[in-house]
């Protein structure tokens, strides 16, 4: 089925994604959601130009749309009606365990008359972890809720321990934590992270990176993957 992946930037729509691939799907696009003004994502304040330099290294064109928080489902259907009539079936998400998520999800998709496949939910947390760091997923915390020493480090069982002891869902799904991916079985090339300033806004620290194609990765096969490309389209 031709899919597209909503995108973040981070390790569950990223690990979405490699299922996807993996279970036959072919993920032609990357849907990104960027504020107003076309700086930023909307989910975890990441530079709209390094998300873009992460599609690029992965090979999947992507599609930034900016909008509001209030025209968000509004934005979202319209970008998908548009990936359906160039031939898009379904949508792949990240959503683990988050009812509300979930509903959004399939009634949305469901209104613009495509599947919605959520892959990752009802993985225990500790093993949606574990597969990532076996696949070889690198991500880096990017936004934090939770202290500003863990801006910049890399997921790995260790600093899972150190999350869960402070009372942390260990995937961050409750907004504790948000991570960039820049290195998995997805990419055709890595990326290298140069840290920038660190920011707190509304009691979240925010990283403010910039990105670099460093090398060359696996990423499993699929047919029809077109050359990566911004897309942007404007919000009402």
């Amino acid at each position: 089925m031709k899919i597209f992946s909503s995108w973040s930037g981070g390790k569950e729509c990223a690990l979405a994604t490699y299922k996807a691939i993996s279970q036959g799907h072919e993920v032609l696009y990357l849907l990104n959601f960027i504020s107003e003004d076309g700086q930023r994502s909307r989910s975890h304040g990441i530079k709209a130009s390094v998300v873009a330099l992460q599609a690029e290294a992965i090979g999947i064109p992507v599609i930034q749309v900016k909008t509001s928080w209030e025209n968000y489902e509004e934005n979202f259907k319209k970008a998908v009606g548009e990936l359906k009539n160039k031939g898009i079936e379904g949508g792949v998400f990240g959503d683990i365990e988050v009812e509300e998520h979930r509903e959004w999800v399939e009634r949305v998709c469901s209104e613009v008359g495509i599947k919605a496949f959520l892959p990752l939910w009802g993985i225990k947390p500790e093993k949606l972890i574990e597969e990532l760091l076996k696949l070889k997923f690198k991500a880096i915390i990017v936004a934090t809720r939770l202290d500003e020493n863990f801006l910049g480090k890399v997921l790995d069982k260790a600093l899972i321990r150190q999350i869960s002891k402070l009372g942390s869902h260990p995937c961050g799904e409750n907004g504790e934590y948000h991570t960039f991916v820049t290195e998995g079985p997805i990419f055709k090339k890595a990326l290298e992270v140069t840290r920038g300033e660190s920011k707190k806004i509304d009691n979240i620290w925010f990283w403010d990176i910039s990105t670099k194609v460093i090398a060359r990765g696996k990423a499993p096969k699929q047919s029809q993957r077109g050359k990566s490309k911004i897309a942007t389209l404007r919000s009402q």
